[in-house]
């Protein structure tokens, strides 16, 4: 088997008396969607943070295809392949569609932010945002401005800007929040069709479409992964359904 893009071991993270975080240990392999999900308060958002460098485990070790990355900064961590989406967009609303994704491509080439006007007169940096935005499907609407996008089309936009630094690894913090059912399909295929260019860790609540993406799936019940296997073995498993008694009968 193949070394994973993504190795965390025994990962811990305290919050004085809680333990929001505790000894958590996964992998995301080549290629593949591996979804974390778990009820509210679980510790899935303190686990991304501590992935992508926002907040520093108090033990355990992160490793980007067999680096270790726990005392690296998000900028430098980004710099050797980890992209996030967020569950609320994080974009620049008031510039347009090919403004966001060549400004991303712009800092991944190690240029400043504070030059980002220079993108709008570089032929070969608004031809390569063109490319990223015709993968995700937004290609038609480039010169629009993104406070002017659908909220369907403002999660593609950053799907797009996330892919626009080249990631080996991209987190997606639950992509489908938000999404009327419609949206929502779309950005499963989406997604699917991304699955050969870059390797995902998926936190989602929408488990039909966790079921239709993952590979695997990791479940964090109080800070500790319960369980990881495929989706008929999560469905199956009994301490899984135990844990989300409670939760809804749509969760497992």
């Amino acid at each position: 088997m193949s070394r994973p893009i993504l190795s965390v071991k025994g990962l811990v993270k305290r919050f004085g008396g809680l333990v929001a975080t505790d000894n958590v240990t996964l992998d995301v392999r080549p290629g593949e969607i591996h979804a974390l999900i778990g009820p509210n308060g679980a510790g899935k958002t303190t686990l991304i943070s501590q992935l992508v460098g926002e907040l520093r485990p108090d033990a355990g070790t992160i490793e980007l295809e067999g680096r270790g990355i726990g005392g690296l900064s998000t900028a430098r961590r980004i710099r050797l392949g980890l992209a996030r989406t967020f569950q609320i967009t994080c974009l620049l609303p008031e510039y347009s569609v090919l403004d966001n994704v060549a400004i991303a491509i712009q800092i991944r080439q190690g240029h400043s932010f504070r030059f980002w006007g220079n993108v709008r007169h570089d032929k070969a940096l608004r031809e390569a945002a063109i490319g990223f935005l015709d993968t995700i499907g937004l290609a038609p609407r480039a010169d629009e401005q993104v406070a002017n996008l659908s909220h369907g089309e403002q999660k593609q936009l950053e799907l797009a800007v996330a892919l626009a630094t080249e990631p080996r690894l991209l987190l997606l913090d639950e992509p489908m929040a938000g999404l009327g059912h419609t949206e929502s399909r779309q950005m499963v295929e989406l997604l699917k069709g991304l699955k050969s260019q870059v390797s995902m860790l998926l936190v989602e609540h929408d488990m039909d479409a966790v079921f239709a993406l993952a590979d695997r799936i990791s479940v964090l019940v109080y800070g500790r992964v319960i369980a990881t296997g495929t989706a008929g073995e999560i469905r199956d498993n009994p301490e899984v359904r135990a844990a989300y008694l409670g939760e809804g009968d749509e969760a497992c």
